[in-house]
């Protein structure tokens, strides 16, 4: 199961690297993209990843409990995950929150992997 979360771990990494690509593009050129034919694709293969990995990760913590990892903060880098996979996009979106969510959701990936390695 581990190697498992931590591929997805990995990959949710990836997406959110791609997120401020996304951001950042969108920002400076002002580019839109079709909602149907980019966005709503992207943000549900982002969000299968994600819940795939929330799952597993809520089954791997109810069996071995980690002292500085815990549900609900699973939960809420879900929630930012899914957000962000569709705020990437949008230039308007508030700059500030939008980083503060990235930079959450990459501190507790980040976290993650490295429980797993020990």
């Amino acid at each position: 199961m581990s190697e498992e979360i931590l591929q997805l771990t990995k990959k949710l990494l990836n997406y959110n690297t791609l997120f401020m690509e996304y951001y950042n593009e969108a920002r400076e050129n002002g580019t839109t993209h079709d909602f149907h034919e980019v966005i709503k694709p992207f943000a549900n293969e982002v969000n299968t990843a994600a819940n795939e990995w929330a799952a597993l990760m809520k089954n791997w913590l109810a069996k071995s409990p980690q002292k500085h990892l815990h549900p609900k903060q699973i939960d809420t880098t879900l929630e930012h995950i899914e957000q962000l996979s569709i705020q990437a996009f949008f230039p308007k979106t508030s700059k500030s929150r939008f980083l503060n969510a990235n930079r959450t959701v990459e501190y507790f990936l980040l976290e993650i992997l490295k429980e797993l390695e020990k």
